[in-house]
């Protein structure tokens, strides 16, 4: 047995946990102190992980649609749709748009709330 959890456990009063003696003894081994009990913990309510789990996915089909809008213009650059496809698929992405809106708010989220931040890589949208 290591000699500084040995003499962590001797000189543990009486009453004390086996929990402080452990910390007691990784400390002495000069590891990095645990959280303690008393940690906030995160809360799990239904409510928080509907809206959560919400904007991921608007999040995702909001990118989809971004890509979507893209490879539209890119299309219509090319000169590859008619008037008419241009017109269906125009129409079909202001309707998917005002989905993606009307989902949002249902879940009490902004737009804005759906566009994540990445860090070093800057905003989704």
């Amino acid at each position: 047995m290591n000699a500084s959890l040995c003499a962590s456990e001797s000189s543990s009063a009486p009453g004390q946990s086996t929990e402080r003696a452990i910390a007691d003894a990784l400390a002495a081994a000069g590891a990095p102190a645990a959280q303690s009990s008393t940690a906030p913990r995160i809360d799990l309510d239904a409510d928080t992980v509907g809206k959560g789990l919400a904007q991921l996915v608007l999040t995702v089909v909001r990118l989809l649609h971004e890509l979507l809008e893209r490879q539209a213009i890119r299309r219509i650059d090319a000169g590859s749709l008619s008037a008419g496809d241009i017109e269906s698929l125009g129409e079909t992405l202001r309707l998917q748009a005002e989905e993606i809106r009307a989902t949002a708010e249902r879940f009490g989220l902004d737009v804005e709330d759906l566009n994540l931040d990445l860090g070093p890589l800057g905003r989704v949208f």
